[in-house]
């Protein structure tokens, strides 16, 4: 009995001093994110660097009522609250996620509203102000404020907002008219806008004269129903030239100038009947070159391929990186220009399957304006763009393309159902825009980030804000011979410059989600930007 005694106070002691030692095994740091987001009436974006989910409402939803259908985090992460139900949005909405550590995250809704307010015989374009709820809009001196004519009416959202007094009561305009708006999200509560008419003695203006190297964007202001136009000269001519015919809409009016000199002072006049507008004073931009377009610059370090001269500063970049732990090259120079270059080598892009370690991974060829950041297991960090401000209108080059049919899929891409034996599709497109690198995660010089382990949050997306002017050519069939192509550029701004340029070749064009024909090859020369 005593023996048993002893033992259960060693026992005890044993558990009392245990209880004493400090537990200095660190919890492994895993980061929970919100990898997708899904709902009604809404399209999300999600930026894990700031760890925020922005919701883009369609006008007819009710910002109270956002009913979000499904979330995937980060597995075995934790919420702080349900991710999933019915939300009001009117105010940010935050949301901790665990596992080790706590995240951060919120979601907020953004609702972009389309409004207008418009009258016969109207002066320039209307100024909404959506914080003061005011809408105004000019009419030549000595109009009749007592008989206007509202033409168009529209302040809050599409199909869900009724307006008291109707667009038919509103007439006289001697003061301030006010509006009042129901829709869902006011729960029962009215919107009061204020509608002005203001005479003005400003008969014509030029609102605006964008100038880009070889061309120039005018927009006028004058009233509607008028002669309207615009002339240009070069500084120091004495006769003005006849700008091509202008596009009326209302009190606004728009005309492109082609054909002028890059680096060049010109000045440009508005004119409404006799009357002219004050003259401004444009300088078009400079040209500037694709670096290495004809891709003769090449070299070789530690067994890797790029798409430089060496010793010289890098500009295009590729996938030879990755697909060096493969001991693989999927990009490189050959000789077999174009028929009638200046130069002596093309690039060669050759989609492969590499075996790395044992594990297979597709690699598509590719050719790319950025930096490879570095390899993140078999998978790879690359950051897009380079450094560019001028605006051309259309990205020019030489092309052949052998089209393999699909015979490897790793992950489907967003709105694809793709099988093995379908035909693979190899792309080449060119983006202009002002991405700040803290919102895209990238750096100064190559500021967006693509990241293949989490493609689909880092993907490149064509429609982000920060895109100014885009143009894509996909390759749908196999192309035998040395072809010409042009890829013109749809701008969304003409007064925006971009900070950045980004230009990519593949010949899988899902090889970001290691998908597509290991014989797929595509070969390029002689890309140029055009500016006229």
């Amino acid at each position: 009995m005593n023996k048993i005694k002893h033992i259960a106070l060693a026992l005890l002691g044993a558990l009392t001093c245990s209880s004493c030692i400090e537990n200095t095994i660190p919890y492994p740091v895993v980061e929970i994110d919100i990898l997708e987001y899904e709902g009604e009436g809404f399209r999300a974006a999600i930026d894990p660097t700031t760890r925020t989910v922005t919701l883009t409402l369609e006008e007819e939803t009710d910002i109270t009522q956002v009913k979000v259908t499904s979330v995937e985090i980060t597995e075995e992460g934790t919420s702080s609250i349900p991710l999933t139900g019915t939300f009001d949005l009117r105010t940010p909405l935050a949301v901790t996620l665990t596992l080790y550590q706590d995240y951060y995250w919120t979601i907020r809704a953004e609702q972009p509203i389309e409004r207008y307010f418009t009258v016969a015989g109207q002066i320039g374009n209307t100024e909404i102000d959506t914080e003061s709820r005011t809408a105004t809009v000019y009419v030549a001196e000595g109009s009749d404020l007592n008989a206007v004519q509202v033409t168009s009416l529209k302040l809050g959202p599409r199909g869900v907002t009724t307006m008291t007094p109707s667009i038919e009561e509103l007439t006289s305009f001697e003061s301030v008219r006010y509006v009042y708006l129901q829709y869902p999200a006011l729960k029962g509560a009215q919107e009061r806008w204020q509608l002005y008419v203001l005479e003005t003695d400003v008969k014509v203006s030029l609102s605006a004269a964008d100038a880009w190297a070889t061309m120039v964007w005018l927009y006028g202001a004058a009233e509607e129903g008028t002669k309207v136009g615009f002339r240009y000269r070069r500084v120091g001519d004495s006769e003005w030239i006849e700008a091509p015919r202008a596009e009326q809409s209302g009190g606004t009016f728009t005309s492109c100038v082609r054909g002028l000199t890059p680096e060049t002072d010109y000045e440009f006049v508005a004119y409404s009947n006799d009357d002219l507008s004050a003259v401004a004073l444009r300088r078009t931009e400079a040209t500037r070159a694709l670096e290495n377009g004809g891709f003769e610059e090449w070299c070789v370090v530690k067994d890797i391929v790029y798409p430089y001269a060496e010793g010289g500063s890098p500009f295009w970049a590729s996938g030879n990186v990755g697909a060096s732990i493969a001991k693989a090259t999927v990009t490189e120079g050959v000789k077999d220009p174009r028929p009638g270059s200046s130069g002596n080598l093309s690039a060669r892009l050759s989609s492969i399957f590499a075996n790395i370690f044992g594990i297979g991974r597709f690699a598509a060829g590719n050719l790319y304006i950025g930096n490879y950041v570095r390899n993140d297991g078999t998978h790879g960090i690359i950051n897009f763009g380079r450094p560019f401000t001028a605006r051309p209108v259309a990205l020019r080059g030489w092309m052949k393309y052998q089209r393999g049919l699909i015979d490897y899929i790793t992950t489907q891409p967003p709105g694809e159902q793709l099988e093995k034996g379908d035909p693979d599709c190899g792309s080449i497109y060119i983006a202009l825009g002002d991405w700040d690198p803290a919102v895209y995660g990238g750096t100064a010089d190559c500021p967006v980030e693509v990241a293949t382990r989490r493609i689909d949050e880092t993907a490149f997306d064509k429609d982000a804000e920060a895109v100014i002017a885009y143009g894509e050519l996909l390759l749908k069939e196999s192309v035998d011979g040395w072809t010409e192509v042009t890829i013109p550029l749809d701008y969304r701004s003409t007064s925006r410059i971009p900070t950045h340029i980004l230009v990519t070749f593949a010949a899988s064009r899902y090889g970001d989600y290691f998908t597509g024909s290991s014989s797929s090859v595509l070969w390029v020369d002689d890309f140029e930007l055009v500016y006229e």
